[in-house]
């Protein structure tokens, strides 16, 4: 492989290994955030180990994702300065507004929300998980929104040898970022469904807290039924914003044609056998084995889409206007980014492991001794420890 072909694949590894964080982020946050509801209104004990339990895995997830993020940005300034040169100005705007608003928001609430169990009035502590999943989804959207302008480029003109942006709501009302933003919210809907109903069918089939998991059984099947229809829905939605020739790159369509294929089985699963049997599932082991089957299969589908959309723009970096080529840092050798595609591959894969170890241990140990939460005379078992 040449070098601008490692810079590309350098990207589209930690791209992909990140994306997996993400699309569980936005998943679990409103389902969390929905469970502590129910729990504020109503005070059933029940409810809060919900809130508790299924928080805990959120955390552990959102926590080993922050450091895959931080390398996607490092790679603009290692592999793409010429990327930042032309366009930063633009580029840089959403990227820079999803660190410094919708980031730093979020965590600062997620600490308010992990440290405030017992210690911050009930509705206020709420009021924290819900500005959580906002500013997730905010940061979410500036950054499709910088993605959006990768695929079309509205909102700026040449000045010079450089783009500037001249329209800021162009550039936020991205016909690309309109269509895609609902899609990838979907998306994450359909994933953390299927993570909580994964989960929960392990932990029925192992005869263990039978009662806690088929509640979340049958909302994770609920919510991975909704997710995967709307997932469908935005996704074909999203031609109307592509442009023409797009799909001419063969290795994009068949990224979008295995997406396609596979969202379609799934969807007639989840909506015609087990959606209309959820009340049952917590009984057949047949449906908890398809089920624990099926957890992984919404990230496959992620990433599938992730790379349809980011290699049917080859060999453009800014449709039209910016060649991949052009973009990549000068001065760089195949030895350089060989060596950084290896350690960045190798750091964010053993994350990925990590974070699927932690999670695992938490939801064998179940809804027993939890951290998060705990008061100061509750048993508790730490992460790290299990």
């Amino acid at each position: 492989m040449d070098v601008l072909d490692l810079a590309r694949t350098q990207f589209a590894v930690t791209g992909s290994l990140h994306f997996l964080f993400v699309v569980l982020t936005l998943g679990l946050a409103p389902l969390v955030a929905i469970m502590h509801t129910r729990w504020t209104i109503t005070g059933d004990p029940a409810r809060e180990k919900a809130a508790r339990f299924w928080g805990q895995i959120y955390v552990i997830n959102y926590a080993l994702g922050i450091v895959t993020g931080l390398v996607m940005e490092f790679q603009f300034g290692l592999a793409w300065s010429g990327l930042s040169h032309y366009a930063g100005d633009v580029f840089g705007a959403p990227l820079a507004m999803e660190t410094l608003v919708a980031f730093f928001l979020e965590s600062t609430f997620l600490g308010l929300w992990i440290f405030g169990w017992g210690r911050l009035p009930r509705w206020a502590h709420l009021a924290c998980i819900w500005l959580v999943t906002l500013t997730a989804y905010a940061s979410a959207f500036f950054v499709m929104a910088a993605n959006a302008f990768l695929q079309n480029p509205a909102g700026a003109t040449v000045t010079g040898d450089r783009l500037a942006l001249t329209d800021p709501v162009a550039l936020f009302t991205n016909k690309t970022l309109i269509f895609a933003f609902p899609h990838v919210i979907a998306a994450g809907m359909f994933t953390g469904g299927m993570v909580l109903a994964g989960a929960s069918a392990y932990k029925l089939l192992r005869a263990e807290d039978r009662e806690f998991f088929t509640r979340s059984l049958r909302t994770g099947v609920a919510v991975a039924a909704v997710g995967i229809f709307l997932t469908m829905g935005t996704g074909f939605a999203q031609f109307a914003g592509v442009q023409e020739g797009k799909w001419d790159n063969s290795a994009a369509a068949s990224a979008l044609g295995f997406m396609v294929t596979g969202g379609e089985l799934l969807a007639l699963v989840m909506l015609f056998v087990l959606l209309p049997l959820v009340r049952f599932l917590h009984r057949w082991r047949w449906a908890q084995r398809l089920l624990v089957v099926m957890t992984p299969l919404p990230f496959v589908l992620a990433i599938m889409g992730w790379l349809a959309r980011e290699v049917g723009r080859q060999p453009w970096m800014i449709w039209e206007r910016l060649t991949v080529a052009d973009a990549m840092s000068p001065g760089l050798t195949a030895g350089m980014v060989g060596t950084s595609l290896a350690a960045f591959a190798t750091v964010l894969g053993l994350l990925a492991v990590v974070d699927y170890v932690l999670i695992a241990r938490a939801v064998r140990r179940g809804p027993r001794a939890l951290d998060l939460g705990a008061p100061a005379d509750e048993p508790r078992t730490p992460v790290l420890s299990y």
